[in-house]
């Protein structure tokens, strides 16, 4: 357990040996959530509260402020111990979250603000020097925020820090360098780093390409890829017909060559084509690539030494969150990382194990209640259907109890009608007898009259086939006169023809 005097000593020895802190908050004094003042600019905002969570690794450092109301917008800020200009400083805000909850939707993110906000006005307008921390929506908009302020723009960094989106204690870092490098941690770890420019667009590129550079006129820019000119087609390979005659085909024994025409076999798959034969490809040895200009120094690009500096006079809760439960907790900017270091392992690092451990011993004990409640509940329904089986038992035994009793009443009732039946039945026997011989003869005489029928039927469609074959070949046999008509008639013409020659030619001659 973390005592006071532990922290007051931390604080001193942070004045002596470590740089300046603006401000710290732990939320160990019970009256520290009183320097978070409500905004006045909204009337719906959900209520903050002290609270260690429903589980907890200490007593006294598990305290933290709680957003602890549903589907609420928070909007609170508190001011720095003193402003914090950070030119030519390091610059680090560092505070731990805890999505107690199991967080479906909600940021945990902390807003630094100027010192000339008015806190009774502060909403999601409010001009921020920068935001930072999680924000957690659904299982794919997930990304920690790293927003800084530039020339009155918010820009968002360029790449996406995933959170962490379980339900223990994490601690988050932002670390701006005096040199315009930066670090963004989590757990002490690195996540992100590099030169504030390079992962926030704000200023000018170093480096453009030149606009008075042309492509050279022999550039060649594509294809990358071209048939190759040495490659030759295989003289086994079959490019064509994709189909042939099935050669196992046979022409069916009722087919008529008159009447149906030539029979030709089936096309099927050539099983030897191997389609259009195309060169391999191979590098295009000319191809350069795609041409770009080379780049100059740009000469609109400007260092700027008030980039990534922040004039801070206030810290602010500025989210909204679907389920309550987020814990805020170990508030700190100074700019002095290894204070920063020492400060995060004395609040958060060193109750880490501890944590894990009171989670694990939870979930456990949640499991088995669930295992228990599924357990009864399957008792219950076992029990249930048992009882249901003994009534249905009992219920079938009072059915067999009043047939019995049906049954012996009906005994002399059968007894009175046996003779009767019995009477009856010689009878009943004689009529049926004389009633089936009258069905069979009907039925003899429908199966002769459907005989005849079907005969007279199969009779007229031969016949008919027989006409149609005929009435072919007559026509075929007239088509093969006419034909042989219009020869003898064209050779008679040719001969006349022939002979009128001759005749023009003595005429001819003996002129």
């Amino acid at each position: 357990m973390r005592c006071s005097f532990g922290l007051a000593a931390l604080a001193a020895l942070a004045s002596s040996t470590y740089g300046r802190v603006y401000y710290e908050e732990t939320f160990s004094d019970p009256a520290s959530l009183d320097a978070f003042k409500a905004t006045e600019a909204r009337s719906d905002l959900g209520a903050i509260k002290l609270s260690k969570g429903k589980w907890f690794s200490d007593d006294e450092n598990s305290i933290g402020l709680q957003v602890s109301e549903d589907a609420r917008f928070y909007a609170y800020s508190a001011k720095l111990n003193r402003p914090f200009n950070t030119k030519g400083k390091d610059f680090i805000v560092q505070f731990t979250v805890k999505y107690e909850q199991d967080i479906d939707c909600g940021g945990a993110y902390l807003k630094l603000l100027p010192p000339t906000l008015d806190p009774a006005k502060f909403d999601g307008e409010s001009e921020y020097e920068v935001m930072f921390g999680p924000d957690i929506c659904g299982s794919t908009n997930r990304r920690v925020h790293a927003i800084i302020n530039y020339n009155g723009t918010n820009n968002q960094i360029d790449k996406v820090v995933q959170p962490r989106g379980d339900q223990l204690t994490h601690q988050y870092t932002f670390w701006v360098k005096a040199d315009k490098t930066f670090e963004i941690r989590i757990d002490n770890k690195v996540q992100e780093e590099g030169k504030i420019e390079e992962f926030w667009k704000v200023l000018p590129d170093k480096q453009v390409a030149d606009p008075d550079a042309k492509k050279p006129e022999d550039w060649v820019d594509g294809p990358a890829m071209i048939e190759d000119p040495e490659d030759e087609k295989p003289e086994d390979w079959v490019d064509g017909p994709e189909t042939v005659p099935d050669t196992e085909a046979q022409k069916p024994e009722d087919w008529d060559d008159d009447m149906d025409g030539d029979w030709e076999a089936p096309m099927v798959a050539n099983p030897e084509y191997k389609g259009e034969w195309k060169p391999r490809m191979i590098k295009n040895p000319e191809y350069q690539g795609e041409w770009s200009a080379p780049l100059i120094d740009n000469p609109n690009y400007e260092e700027d030494e008030d980039l990534a500096v922040f004039n801070i006079g206030y810290v602010g809760l500025d989210v909204w969150t679907v389920k309550s439960g987020t814990i805020f907790d170990n508030i700190l900017i100074t700019d002095d990382i290894d204070y920063a270091s020492q400060f995060g392992n004395s609040t958060w690092a060193d109750y880490v194990e501890k944590e894990i451990e009171v989670k694990k011993a939870i979930d456990e004990e949640e499991a088995e209640k669930l295992e228990a409640e599924r357990k009864a509940k399957e008792e219950e329904r076992k029990a249930k259907e048992e009882a249901e089986k003994e009534k249905a038992e009992d219920a079938d035994e009072l059915d067999e109890n009043d047939d019995v009793k049906v049954d012996a009443e009906s005994v002399e009732e059968k007894a009175e009608d046996e003779s009767v039946e019995e009477s009856a039945v010689e009878d009943e026997e004689t009529v049926e007898e004389k009633v089936d011989e009258d069905k069979a003869a009907e039925e003899k005489v429908d199966e002769d009259k459907a005989a005849e029928e079907k005969a007279a039927e199969e009779k007229a469609a031969e016949q008919a086939k027989a006409d149609k074959k005929a009435a072919k070949r007559a026509a075929a046999k007239e088509a093969a006169e006419k034909a042989k008509q219009a020869a003898e008639a064209a050779q008679k013409a040719a001969e006349e023809a022939e002979l009128e020659d001759e005749d023009e030619k003595i005429v001819h001659d003996e002129l």
